[in-house]
């Protein structure tokens, strides 16, 4: 497979004059630009690229208003770094204009490496690397067009600086990150259960022996934020409706690459192609930088495109599942909390392969259980320490005279079984 040599249409346009913007953003009002510099990084093609990546996929087939962007959140990321940072300097603990700039680009950046429709296609589009390493390659390549200037938020994106709390800031049970999307998720799919007070969340952080902390006082704010947490994903990201959409999003590509690896042509865009025809992993993208950019030129558009195509192929798994997802008529799905047997499985599989005639091998694509996963809040991970008047650090879940906060630190597990009604 020949790999397209880098774009030129990639090299930011840095000749504008007027750099003082601001953005009207629905959730906060006026967000804006705190240098040129910033100016210049929103500029590049690779975080514009975001403007064509939905933040909630295929949200929207459920919630019609779930039409937000990665673009609007890095924005909204960035709008309450810029916050957390005044807040945190107003209580006596440095942070240079230096370091707030790499933690302010750092947070912008954070989402640069998802790929079409986000987490969904996250593990079918490459193979065993994550969309943050993705961003790790990106922020580094940026390096070349902004000299100098990323290093630093490298570092602390990939939590190799010496002031851990400006990478927790980024990324951790408490971060910008979140803050941002519960409530702008929660304000584009009109579901209110999302809505956190991120303003008294910020204003009550701090630093302990260079980690974040939150000072006791905000305990309740942070037990509604991690309630409300839990909520959005069950009622929103982890809806049976969207679940049913995005599996079927990932049958229909997964049966595009295996027709692809047979030799089958297919309409798509070049990036698309080279996507389909290849098996990409992590070596690929350190070794060689024209995947980075095969992966910068990939957004929804080109998979929804592609996907209009394809309900005319002539492969007829591939049309029916394309059609099934452009027209909404998706698989029928059940829930449960105990894992569908394997028994089961099986009949519905041979009863469809008697139905529509196909070989029981093909009926994979429309017949498989999945295990969904929610965990609120993860002791073991960069837990949330709260600062008590006494001085002294405890976790939130011990802290808490809120009996679902430890609860909630529980994974909830259920069990999806996806047919054909």
């Amino acid at each position: 497979m020949v790999i397209i040599s880098k774009n030129i249409h990639l090299r930011p346009n840095l000749s504008r004059n007027n750099k003082k913007k601001i953005f009207n953003d629905p959730v906060y009002g006026f967000i804006s630009i705190p240098s040129e510099l910033i100016f210049d990084i929103i500029q590049h093609p690779f975080v514009q690229r975001l403007r064509r990546i939905n933040q909630l996929g295929l949200t929207q087939l459920v919630y019609p208003g779930a039409l937000h962007t990665r673009f609007h959140h890095a924005l909204g990321a960035m709008h309450l770094m810029q916050t957390a940072v005044q807040v945190i300097r107003r209580k006596g603990h440095e942070i240079t204009e230096e370091e707030e700039h790499a933690v302010l680009t750092a947070i912008l950046l954070h989402d640069i490496g998802h790929g079409p429709f986000s987490h969904t296609l996250e593990h079918d589009i490459v193979s065993g690397v994550s969309h943050e390493e993705i961003s790790s390659f990106f922020i580094d390549e940026l390096e070349k067009n902004f000299p100098g200037k990323m290093q630093l938020s490298l570092s602390i994106f990939q939590n190799e600086y010496k002031k851990p709390f400006l990478h927790q800031l980024v990324s951790s049970q408490l971060d910008m990150d979140r803050l941002d999307y519960l409530n702008r998720d929660s304000f584009y799919t009109g579901v209110s259960e999302g809505i956190i007070g991120s303003e008294r969340i910020i204003e009550m952080l701090n630093v302990h022996e260079g980690q974040l902390v939150l000072e006791e006082k905000g305990i309740y704010s942070v037990e509604k934020f991690i309630v409300a947490r839990r909520l959005m994903y069950w009622q929103v990201y982890m809806h049976k409706t969207v679940v049913s959409a995005e599996l079927t999003l990932i049958q229909i590509l997964r049966r595009a690459k295996e027709l692809s690896e047979n030799g089958k042509e297919l309409f798509a865009s070049p990036a698309l192609q080279f996507f389909l025809k290849s098996k990409i992993g992590n070596s690929d993208f350190e070794e060689k930088s024209e995947v980075l950019y095969q992966f910068a030129d990939l957004d929804d558009y080109d998979i929804l495109g592609a996907i209009k195509v394809w309900q005319s192929s002539s492969d007829i798994i591939l049309s029916d599942l394309s059609r099934r997802l452009v027209t909404r008529n998706l698989l029928k799905i059940e829930i449960s909390k105990k894992p569908f047997t394997a028994k089961r499985i099986e009949e519905e599989r041979k009863d469809l392969a008697k139905k529509r005639g196909i070989s029981f091998d093909d009926t994979r694509y429309y017949v498989y259980s999945e295990k969904l996963t929610n965990r609120a809040y993860n002791q073991g991970k960069q837990t949330i320490n709260l600062l008590m008047k006494s001085g002294e650090i405890v976790d939130l879940s011990q802290a808490s005279d809120n009996l679902n906060i430890s609860a909630l630190a529980n994974p909830v597990e259920k069990y999806c079984l996806c047919y054909p009604a």
